[in-house]
């Protein structure tokens, strides 16, 4: 990526921080391959413990602006034009930044709907369809259907470039320490970040006959951990955890990289935990209809899962009414093998960065 350009990339925070966590990162990655980015988010909160002040201010070509100024004219007319927007996750832009553009510019930006990540078998069909604007200020642009996906033919995963060179000379050890110092040794470090499942009482059962350790990520996860432990008998053994700050994206990185099996939400971390390399269990995001259960099983037939992971994935996200797998040393290996395995496969492929700016320079005829 040789030519400067200026990113839009517009984000609403729903209900939780992976939209935020993704946005990051992809402007991250664009503001180290020398690219300039405004991050319009109605919600920026999370930033205080996901990128803190001295990471941002490392950062000095990314501006993070708040969602509703992206409709005060002066303003506007103050910026530069965007060459790319990205509206990410079904995000709708403001209408007055849209009219303001289509008043003002001769030419429409690049204009790129980043969709949810799946890896289900239309998603190759889908990515890189054009969506033309039929009403409203910007009738006759057009925008571009982007998909993050796990297979050639699909938009890729965020991975920056040199993440295999950093998690290879990490430290695990010294991470281990850090955050194990005082407890018993023995057994596995287990961490969770998580929804609510319904199987949370299963797991923290099956933990307590044990010497691993559970390390519990704030928020959701904390809270679930909590009211799942309230509703045990007064005299039950209970297993041993210990409850984590917020950390930055760095931080959670780090995490996964150094437990033996991860719990993990969403997309963000889903990606990460792909990255890590290390067994791990997804909470998928509840959909209406469960329209999720179909998502996770075309994950876990892409993944190429053993039986055992499948069924563990589904009694974690409701799916089977059942007793969870025993965790065993067997298991956990059999369970490294696949991720490293699926690793392997994404490593091959060009990443969702690369692929956005190939798409930019080919599609639109620019040139580098």
């Amino acid at each position: 990526m040789n030519t400067h350009r200026t990113w839009d990339i517009f984000c609403t925070v729903i209900d939780n921080h992976g939209d935020l966590g993704v946005c990051w990162r992809l402007a991250r990655q664009l503001a180290q391959a020398g690219q300039s980015v405004r991050l319009w988010v109605d919600d920026a909160s999370a930033l205080a413990w996901m990128a803190p002040v001295a990471l941002r201010t490392s950062l000095p070509n990314i501006q993070v602006r708040a969602w509703a100024v992206a409709s005060d004219p002066e303003l506007l007319a103050r910026l530069p034009g965007a060459d790319i927007w990205i509206e990410a996750f079904g995000c709708t832009l403001p209408e007055a930044f849209v009219t303001y553009a289509a008043a003002t510019r001769k030419q429409q930006p690049a204009w790129i709907n980043l969709e949810y990540l799946s890896a289900e078998g239309w998603v190759p069909r889908i990515h890189g369809l054009p969506s033309p604007v039929m009403s409203g200020p910007a009738k006759g642009w057009t925008k571009t259907f982007f998909y993050p996906g796990f297979t050639p033919g699909t938009g890729g995963l965020l991975r920056e470039s040199d993440l295999m060179r950093r998690l290879q000379s990490f430290e695990q050890a010294a991470w281990r320490h850090r955050h194990t110092a005082g407890l018993a040794p023995g057994g596995l470090l287990i961490s969770l970040f998580c929804y609510e499942p319904a199987a949370m009482p299963q797991l923290l059962a099956q933990l307590a006959s044990t010497s691993h350790h559970l390390l519990v990520t704030p928020g959701r996860p904390l809270a679930a951990v909590k009211q799942a432990l309230s509703q045990l008998p007064a005299q039950a053994t209970l297993p041993q955890w210990s409850a984590l700050s917020y950390t930055d994206q760095n931080g959670f990185d780090e995490m996964l990289w150094s437990c033996d099996l991860n719990f993990v939400r969403g997309e963000d971390s889903l990606v990460r935990a792909l990255w890590a390399g290390q067994p791990f269990i997804w909470n998928i995001y509840p959909q209406e209809g469960d329209a999720h259960f179909a998502k996770l099983e075309a994950f876990l037939e892409w993944l190429e899962a053993p039986q055992s992971l499948r069924r563990f994935h589904r009694v974690w996200n409701g799916i089977e009414v059942a007793a969870l797998p025993s965790l065993n040393e067997a298991m956990l290996s059999q369970w490294g093998d696949c991720v490293v395995s699926a690793r392997q496969r994404l490593l091959e492929q060009d990443d969702l960065l690369s692929q956005l700016s190939r798409w930019y320079k080919c599609g639109r005829g620019n040139e580098e």
